[in-house]
């Protein structure tokens, strides 16, 4: 049987993923419409290369992110849809390479992050 964790737990887990893969290039995190009650979801926000504001998206297993464009957002592909069966090494591969593909290389070189 498996075990319902809470939208802290897994939000932790994601928090502390983006952190090790992106260091640097990655802001502080805003968590906003948590709840566990009546499904776990949560969406999280934070600042990466200092270009970009993401919205990360968690609602019932599902996850994506997004880049925040003023009232909305650009979807960004993602091969890992659900979060229990996601390879987060991937995931973070997979949004790293389509957000360095909307930055100038010019940009990207000055903070040596190409």
């Amino acid at each position: 049987m498996q075990v319902n964790r809470g939208y802290e737990e897994i939000k932790n887990e994601i928090k502390k993923e983006l952190k090790e893969h992106f260091g640097s290039k990655i802001g502080t995190f805003t968590i906003f419409g948590q709840t566990d009650t009546p499904y776990t979801m949560f969406n999280m926000q934070f600042k990466m290369y200092d270009y970009f504001f993401i919205a990360l998206n968690y609602d019932r297993g599902s996850f994506g992110c997004a880049i925040i464009s003023g009232d909305l957002a650009i979807s960004l592909p993602n091969s890992q849809k659900w979060y229990d069966k996601a390879d987060m090494g991937i995931f973070c591969k997979e949004l790293q390479e389509q957000l360095e593909l909307r930055i100038p290389d010019k940009f990207l070189e000055y903070y040596d992050w190409k």
